[in-house]
């Protein structure tokens, strides 16, 4: 009961008010972490742990362990926290629809962002993903969280081209595929932050059963990005730290299928019959 009253408190006060009050109990590599966030607090919210750990000279599990010394639970909910402080955690002042314009603008940043995550994309790593995807024996698609239906729409997809895969919402069963894998299958990890835990670990026991792995997130500086062999960016350019645009996809969902555009390979999906279950379902369609 106590330390779930002490969690709440903490989430009460500002950030900076917080790690004022506890700066003399952090240790020497914590206070470089600390006065990063206190001389530039906009730039932290705006990084991942790995990116802020970069800019405070330290590594990852610093960042974490500061964070824990305080009474966070975790960086995340330190760094929602502070966004809050700083009026950031929005999603952005909604516009009220004012005819085909309004709606149209919207659609028109959509399409800016597709176009700069295409520019930003190299072609020799999609050309290296799509080698592993058409011939690997199966691939492990990884995601937790809200990215989960990524991991079952682009499983599904893969099924559909004639690729053997495995994917599950629930962490316990994709790592157990992971440590169940055999040589020449692959390792898809999505995820958004490159932080997620879960399947930073698969990425960690993938690699050491000598798995090769691709990444669709949209930080290159992230621990998901430093373990896989091929890294596909979500995003075009960096954006301001918005809580609410977290739960977004659209980005995400944008490079899987750039990506199952290139696996695509009638002659694979004729010798696998992999269209047959869509032809078995068609009576169900008008």
């Amino acid at each position: 009961m106590e330390k779930s009253n002490a969690a709440a408190e903490i989430i009460e006060k500002e950030v900076l008010q917080v790690i004022r009050e506890n700066y003399g109990k952090f240790f020497s590599a914590e206070k470089k972490v600390a006065d990063f966030v206190l001389q530039d607090p906009r730039r932290a919210v705006d990084s991942n742990v790995s990116q802020l750990a970069k800019h405070s000279g330290v590594s990852d599990a610093t960042v974490v362990r500061m964070c824990h010394h305080i009474g966070y639970t975790g960086y995340y909910q330190f760094r929602i926290t502070l966004a809050r402080d700083l009026g950031k955690l929005q999603y952005g002042s909604a516009s009220p629809v004012e005819g085909k314009g309004s709606v149209e603008k919207v659609f028109q940043g959509y399409a800016k962002a597709l176009l700069e995550i295409g520019r930003a994309i190299d072609p020799k790593v999609m050309l290296g993903c799509v080698d592993l995807l058409k011939t690997c024996k199966q691939a492990h698609i990884m995601a937790v969280g809200n990215t989960s239906p990524l991991a079952q729409y682009m499983g599904f997809r893969l099924g559909r081209l004639g690729v053997k895969c495995t994917y599950n919402v629930a962490p316990e069963y994709f790592l157990n595929h992971v440590n169940l894998a055999d040589e020449g299958d692959i390792l898809i990890a999505i995820t958004q932050s490159g932080t997620s835990k879960q399947v930073i670990q698969g990425l960690e026991l993938g690699r050491e059963k000598g798995l090769k792995s691709i990444a669709i997130t949209a930080f290159a500086q992230s621990p998901v990005s430093d373990l896989a062999d091929y890294v596909l960016l979500s995003s075009g350019k960096e954006e301001a730290f918005s809580y609410y645009k977290s739960y977004a996809h659209l980005n995400e969902t944008a490079v899987i299928d750039a990506l199952l555009n290139f696996v695509t390979n009638e002659e694979l999906i004729k010798t696998k019959n992999a269209d047959k279950p869509e032809m078995m379902l068609s009576e169900y369609k008008m």
